[in-house]
């Protein structure tokens, strides 16, 4: 690896150095939601984790996130301690930025060592293809926009998922894999998204023969059951014998939350909802019958269910049949072509039909597709041809979520300029 360059530390490196520039610029509400978690999770005793609402930024994600941001508080204890006062609510010193700031760049080490991973277990012959790939994702505006100004961590998560996936490819470690991808579901429960592709991939190629799927490995079986079950007994075990598990669930899981998020996906549901306002006004001519009391309905991002004046009202249960339903068509391909590039194929339409017919997707989610589909996207020019589009449309519908003055040359100059040099790279490695 020595031969490709720039290098992965290298480009980590240049990286982290442009974005402790952006460590003064503007920050989401997230950001005083991962500062509670820290107040939260220093101050209270674990049984109080999942039940204190003092801010109405409450704790929602697995335990094993509470845990991380506990990690982080001992830290933060040497910074400022006025930042882990529970009630000291919307606090931001510029102590509290910079650490919070750079805690976000230190655990993107975790998606360094993955990419590494990535490219140092590639074949000699695609070495230089999964380099590129693999310093693309590494600077990818979506980590940038998402993690580095408006704030959150996906760039450590999406580390622990890569590395999962790299460990995929060889027989000798699909356990390792598995038992990654478990952690990584009790850190952030977006990634149950893709949790069906790794139960195919997992059953076809590690729990049965490969040659004769009837047969079963009950050695596999038994090994791959018994870690899954340990990684949850220890994140969810806890609060099970607390007898706050409903608590946390809840917690996990608001369906009462709206159809729509506050900042509207690209998806179906965002379609859907425009469709309704414009037969609004067609109605009258129509002859359709309007509900009047859906007309004020807009959607927010906290509470509050998405009404539809017109057309039919959506449910949970319809956006789960409807993602099901699309994600069975590549869970078919895997279960009888159980390799690895079908395999990160099945994780990135997973992904997708997830975002599309998803109930309350952040637009966030869409690094869900974008990140899995560039290990793929120079294997093949009709990955390429899937992949421009998806990248384009992608990271521009993440722009809304940078509202600022200051930063709207920042977000598109930067993501016009990765799309320049990536999709034209891309387009010169990819076999003809």
């Amino acid at each position: 690896m020595t031969d490709l360059y720039p290098t992965i530390p290298q480009c980590a490196l240049l990286a982290a150095a442009l974005k402790v520039l952006l460590f003064p610029a503007y920050r989401s509400t997230d950001f005083e939601v991962h500062r509670n978690w820290l107040a939260i999770t220093h101050s209270l005793p674990v049984q109080q984790w999942y039940l204190e609402k003092t801010s109405e930024w409450t704790l929602d994600y697995p335990p094993f996130f509470a845990g991380f941001e506990y990690i982080l508080s001992q830290l933060a204890h040497f910074v400022d301690l006025r930042m882990l006062d529970v009630h000291n609510l919307d606090y931001g010193s510029y102590q509290t930025v910079y650490f919070q700031r750079f805690t976000v760049i230190c655990s993107e080490l975790v998606l360094a060592y993955a990419l590494h991973l990535f490219v140092s277990t590639s074949s000699s012959n695609q070495r230089q293809t999964a380099h590129v790939a693999a310093l693309s994702v590494l600077s990818s505006p979506g980590l940038l926009i998402i993690d580095h100004i408006h704030f959150q961590y996906n760039g450590f998560l999406y580390g622990i998922l890569i590395a999962s996936l790299v460990l995929a490819r060889r027989d000798a470690s699909l356990l390792i894999s598995g038992g990654l991808f478990a952690a990584l579901l009790c850190l952030k429960h977006i990634y149950l998204y893709l949790a069906p592709a790794y139960f195919v991939y997992l059953l076809r190629a590690y729990c049965l023969k490969r040659k004769s799927f009837i047969q079963p490995q009950f050695g596999n079986i038994t090994k791959l059951g018994a870690l899954v079950i340990g990684i949850f007994a220890v994140a969810f075990g806890p609060f099970i014998y607390l007898g706050q598990l409903d608590q946390l669930l809840a917690r996990l899981f608001p369906f009462s939350r709206g159809l729509c998020h506050a900042y509207w996906a690209p998806n179906v549901w965002a379609i859907y909802s425009f469709a309704d306002r414009v037969i609004i006004r067609l109605a009258p001519m129509l002859q359709l019958s309007v509900d009047e009391s859906a007309l004020q309905c807009v959607t927010r991002g906290l509470v509050g269910d998405t009404s539809f004046a017109v057309l039919p009202e959506i449910t949970p249960r319809t956006t789960f049949v409807l993602t099901i339903v699309f994600q069975i068509i590549p869970l078919i391909k895997l279960f009888l072509k159980p390799t690895w590039e079908v395999f990160v194929g099945a994780v990135t339409l997973c992904g997708y039909a997830s975002f599309l017919f998803g109930w309350h997707v952040h637009e966030k989610a869409i690094l869900l597709v974008i990140l899995p589909f560039s290990l793929l996207a120079l294997r093949d020019r009709r990955y390429l041809g899937a992949f421009r589009p998806l990248a384009v449309s992608g990271h521009v519908s993440l722009f809304p979520l940078l509202f600022t003055e200051a930063e709207f040359p920042i977000k598109t100059s930067y993501t016009i300029g990765w799309l320049i040099l990536f999709l034209t790279a891309f387009d010169r490695l990819a076999p003809a």
